[in-house]
């Protein structure tokens, strides 16, 4: 693990995997940090130069006052890549993740090889939703939120045969700054990335979990329909973080799309 100093603020991280490799990002979602990807990586470790790291606001990072922007994101990750000497890699994004692998392809499409979107889209939700979020959150904290957003994010079946674990990924989120949470909401609420999405020439592929509760599946396939060339995967029984809930479905996905874009 590695703390990096970039725009002003600490940045967790940590560089797995072959030195020599080609560059695999992996951005969190909303409300995690990067062990969320635990089971995933374990895939591409052994080929890649597997990058990890929590968003500002988020995990072990620093959480600089609120409100953030998708392109404050933006500019902490490619600062980070910048320190890493990362110049090109391929983006694997969830959620809101996902909407910053959207924003650097556009930004600089020159360093994006592939990108995988996975329960995200170019527009989330109603600012009315997010700003009753974020009012909750300043109010409550996120703790008299958490189990409705457990609900989006796993599946009945899971939460019911793996309590322990969705326990533990309770801990993760409640655990979160805050002011972090609340202003990368903001960062969502603020975003609208419909009108450029048909800027990204990056080989694209569009993941949606069956069950997702925030990203229905019609939403992320309105996204892929969007994104010149890309491609839309459904993954059964699956919530919004497939990379925890299915990770070998996931994992599977992502190493064909990588394959197909002569990466692997």
């Amino acid at each position: 693990m590695a703390f990096t100093r970039v725009n002003g603020i600490v940045l967790h991280n940590q560089v797995l995997g072959q030195e020599d490799g080609p560059a695999l990002v992996f951005i969190n979602s909303l409300g995690s940090d990067f062990r969320i990807w635990q089971e995933v990586v374990l895939a591409f470790a052994d080929r890649f130069r597997v990058v990890l790291y929590d968003k500002r606001g988020h995990g072990l990072s620093d959480a600089p006052p609120a409100p953030y922007s998708i392109d404050d994101h933006t500019d902490d990750l490619l600062a980070l890549l910048d320190h890493l000497k990362v110049d090109r890699a391929a983006f694997v994004g969830l959620s809101v993740g996902g909407m910053i692998g959207q924003r650097i392809a556009v930004r600089a499409p020159e360093r994006v090889q592939a990108l995988t979107l996975c329960c995200t889209a170019a527009k989330i939700g109603t600012p009315e939703l997010w700003a009753e979020r974020i009012t909750a959150v300043e109010d409550g904290g996120i703790d008299p939120i958490a189990d409705n957003v457990l609900q989006r994010w796993f599946t009945p079946l899971f939460r019911e045969a793996q309590k322990d674990e969705v326990a533990g990924w309770r801990n993760m989120l409640v655990r979160t700054p805050d002011h972090g949470y609340a202003g990368t909401c903001a960062a969502i609420r603020d975003a609208d990335l419909r009108p450029d999405a048909g800027r990204i020439k990056a080989p694209t592929l569009c993941v949606a979990g069956d069950q997702d509760g925030s990203t229905p599946a019609e939403v992320v396939k309105g996204t892929a329909d969007l994104i010149p060339g890309a491609r839309f995967a459904l993954i059964d029984g699956a919530g919004h973080i497939p990379c925890v809930e299915k990770p070998a479905v996931l994992s599977k996905l992502i190493s064909q799309h990588l394959q197909e874009a002569g990466l692997v």
